[in-house]
């Protein structure tokens, strides 16, 4: 099958490597020629960015892989964005390939020496990449303070809990095990436990009094409530919405407690954690809300 370079080009979002295009047909000297002439831009050795194309944060993850070879992996927190797990992609793309080769550094890539497992390697829109599991907890780790907004969307959207367990397993003794293990000790603490006592010790450091934990209204168990105001507070820990059955009935709940007359207010570990001020904020709002009712 002749793959035509331009085909090639369109797919990787302008990105080529000398490989692909001597496969395509090209020869050494047509190669040479569009980068003297300037169509073609030099990102890394043996890896060209058509001129028709922007340095795009797609094309930097292509041309670092194409660079690092085809045993080489797109890991850490490119390996997250590339999913969609992350927001925006790292200004470094972290590579990862086997420890018997020894690439030379590049600007704008990092390249970590590690032999993956084969079920911790995936394919994801033709690129070589960390799978799911294995890159929640690895970018999460990388990510230090946000690593917990990034873990919690990834349990919630793309990953289940004992998936990102068994990759851990795997890759015990590893550089950032530990932290990883830390991360996944408060994962698996779900909502009614150390989420609650987050939000426990956050109303007594506001000094906010008459809540009650684990009120009973209309046959249903509300986290923490403020029974005169009828201000419920709801606590979504870690991979919360990971159970469907688990998502329908707190759904289902809500709405219940929301017709009998009380507010309902929902946060997640990463807003006790990472935004405690406006959790406070809020639940002062309701309660003032409540009173001058």
């Amino acid at each position: 099958m002749v793959v035509d370079v331009e085909d090639v080009l369109r797919r990787q979002a302008g990105v080529v490597g000398r490989d692909q295009a001597l496969a395509a047909g090209m020869s050494s000297a047509a190669i040479s020629a569009r980068v003297a002439k300037g169509r073609w831009r030099t990102l890394h050795p043996g890896v060209y960015l058509d001129s028709h194309y922007q340095v795009t944060d797609e094309a930097r993850v292509r041309a670092a892989l194409l660079w690092a070879g085809p045993d080489a992996t797109v890991s850490g927190v490119a390996a997250a964005w590339w999913y969609g797990m992350w927001e925006s992609c790292p200004s470094i793309v972290e590579v990862t390939v086997p420890r018997a080769r020894w690439p030379r550094a590049r600007s704008g890539v990092r390249v970590r020496r590690r032999d993956l497992n084969s079920r911790d390697r995936a394919e994801h829109q033709s690129v070589a990449v960390t799978a799911p599991e294995l890159t929640a907890l690895e970018a999460a780790v990388a990510l230090g303070d946000d690593g917990v907004r990034l873990l919690d969307r990834a349990l919630q959207r793309h990953v289940s809990f004992g998936a990102v367990v068994r990759a851990h397993h795997r890759n015990i003794g590893r550089r950032g095990s530990r932290a990883a293990w830390m991360l996944l000790t408060v994962a698996g603490d779900r909502a009614d436990s150390q989420a609650e006592r987050v939000l426990k010790g956050l109303l007594r450091q506001a000094r906010l009094s008459g809540w009650q934990r684990a009120h009973r209204v209309g046959g249903y168990e509300v986290d923490f409530a403020f029974v005169e105001e009828q201000v419920a507070i709801e606590v979504d820990g870690w991979a919360w919405h990971s159970d469907p059955a688990r998502f329908r009935r707190d759904r289902e709940r809500q709405n219940n407690l929301v017709l009998s007359g009380w507010t309902v207010l929902r946060f997640t570990w990463h807003d006790l954690t990472q935004d405690a001020n406006r959790v406070i904020t809020t639940i002062r709002s309701a309660l003032r809300r409540a009173a001058a009712a």
